[in-house]
């Protein structure tokens, strides 16, 4: 897998570890009064015994390790001489590809060329069969 889906993979992991903490927080986070007029409000009744005070640290730590592992690829990018160089690398590639898409293109039409061939053969073949008698 090359750098750039690596960096893709990344960010959609810490998207979805952010995701679930801030769910997490949310459904778990202790009710609280909005204001002294209205009464206490009840508490969260749980099936499991959930340890809330150490699920954030849990996420956190998770979080704050998908966020090193980015920066670790972002480092790891080859950082070729500057936006000059990087341009002609662009120009190289597009040149590169243009070739590569020519080339495919005539390996495209000569397939398509045999396969009619292979066809109009294959007619030919079931015509004479067809054509042919049984032996009496």
């Amino acid at each position: 897998m090359d750098i750039i889906s690596q960096l893709q993979e990344q960010v959609n992991t810490i998207a979805l570890v952010a995701l679930n903490t801030f769910g997490t927080l949310q459904r778990d986070a202790p009710p609280v009064r909005l204001s002294p007029n209205y009464p206490e409000p009840p508490a969260n009744p749980t099936d499991e015994a959930i340890n809330i005070a150490e699920q954030p640290k849990t996420m956190s730590t998770a979080l704050v390790q998908a966020a090193k592992k980015f920066d670790a690829l972002v480092a790891a990018l080859p950082l070729e001489g500057g936006e000059e160089a990087q341009l002609k690398r662009i120009a190289e590639l597009q040149a590169e590809n243009e070739a590569v898409g020519l080339d495919l293109q005539k390996q495209l039409e000569a397939a398509e060329q045999e396969l009619k061939q292979v066809q109009e053969l294959f007619c030919q073949a079931s015509d004479n069969c067809l054509n042919m008698k049984k032996p009496d």
